[in-house]
């Protein structure tokens, strides 16, 4: 009896540990949401104000370190903290720090591109850099709809508004925030934690192949996106190039509304892929797709062509990102892989030869004798596909701070 006693206490302690267990391994996912802010004038003027300074900071923080060399953000503050601090005593003491944490940033990717020959970096400058606060300098509440933000002359409560495609976000902990002025509205880019989708991994693998021919090609012999994108890609530049040739007033004043105007439709044609290749797989999924960092370096496209242009103004960066974060709500994985030599070699032995590839819808290895008519993108996500055992996955990055939800 005093046996089963003490194995009933066993049982019953280990049930609780593996209880602990589950609670600690809980997934989380950040997600940013947009709000509208609903500011009164003089707090719309004190928003200007405060966007104002903290460009002002941002610029003198990177003017001091570029003139210093120093890109390290302890350095930076050891350096420049002070003499900001005088020049502008009106900003807030924590605005100022992030102001000195962007800085930073922009001058370490200036540092890294200063490595590239072909490149001419200059000192990071910026126009309107948007506020960067966090839980020391805004607290949000979304039952009464009001934030409370540290402005140039002390802090203010102002009202927002949430849109509908965000409501199901509100309310979860906020992490920090942006302060974004466009078109004379202001926008509040809050960063939110909500829990993961509690989905088991399955054993489903898909490549996708991404080109501008083809937006997408998988492994699952699917093609996703329009290739009428090309066509309205192509019919944008000539309207821009013959506003450029006008040098005129209101042909500049048409080229700035053009490069927003074709900045949305890049982000709308990435969103809508992303969703098209994440909603094609189950969930639990693992997605793989070609690693197209050094994809211009490498590319060996003739100067001043249509193929570099198209290559120069592909967003695959941003695609990238927008997949990442869709195929983490749906509780997929979103990896990358090296892509070279994909379509050169052979899915039953190996054998790598550039003549394997006859054509582009042609593969015939000179190895095994394997032939088959199949496009050079979906034999190539396959190949990535079944090299993923031998090659470590590496996952495509979520930017919180910089994507918005769709």
């Amino acid at each position: 009896m005093e046996e089963s006693h003490h194995d009933d206490e066993r049982r019953e302690n280990s049930t609780l540990f593996a209880k602990v267990l589950v609670v600690c391994y809980n997934r989380l996912m950040q997600r940013t949401i947009r709000i509208r802010l609903q500011p009164s004038p003089a707090q719309s003027a004190a928003l200007g104000e405060t966007s104002r300074q903290y460009t002002a900071a941002f610029n003198l923080f990177a003017e001091l370190g570029w003139r210093s060399s120093v890109s390290n953000a302890t350095k930076l503050h050891y350096l420049a903290y002070y003499p900001v601090r005088t020049a502008l005593p009106a900003l807030n003491s924590n605005l100022v720090n992030t102001a000195r944490a962007q800085a930073a940033e922009a001058l370490k990717s200036a540092v890294s591109l200063r490595t590239d020959p072909p490149r001419t970096v200059s000192q990071p400058r910026s126009t309107a850099c948007p506020p960067w606060y966090n839980q020391h300098t805004y607290r949000i509440d979304w039952e009464s709809q009001t934030v409370r933000l540290s402005l140039v002359g002390g802090r203010q409560t102002l009202r927002f508004s949430v849109p509908p495609y965000a409501v199901r976000y509100a309310g979860n902990p906020a992490d920090t925030a942006d302060v974004i002025e466009r078109n004379g509205v202001w926008w509040l880019h809050v960063v939110v934690t909500v829990p993961g989708p509690e989905i088991e991994p399955t054993d489903q693998v898909v490549g996708v192949d991404l080109g501008l021919a083809q937006p997408a090609v998988g492994s699952n012999h699917r093609f996703d996106g329009k290739q009428a994108w090309k066509a309205i890609e192509g019919r944008l530049f000539k309207h821009k190039r013959a506003l450029q040739k006008q040098g005129t007033k209101s042909a500049k004043r048409r080229l700035k509304k053009l490069r927003r105007k074709q900045a949305r439709f890049r982000r709308d044609g990435d969103h809508a892929l992303s969703k098209q290749i994440v909603q094609s797989v189950e969930p639990g999924a693992t997605m793989v797709v070609e690693n197209l960092t050094t994809i211009r370096k490498r590319a060996t496209a003739k100067k001043k062509t249509a193929p570099q242009r198209r290559l120069h103004a592909w967003s695959f960066a941003q695609l990238k990102t927008f997949l990442a974060y869709k195929a983490e709500e749906r509780g997929c994985t979103a990896g990358v892989v090296d892509p070279r030599h994909t379509s050169q070699t052979c899915r039953c032995c190996g054998h790598t030869a550039r003549n394997n590839r006859r054509s582009r819808a042609v593969f015939r290895c000179r190895a095994c004798g394997y032939d088959r008519a199949e496009p050079a993108a979906s034999h190539a996500t396959f190949v990535a596909v079944v090299r993923r055992g031998s090659q470590r996955l590496q996952p495509c990055a979520v930017d919180a701070q910089k994507e918005t939800l769709r």
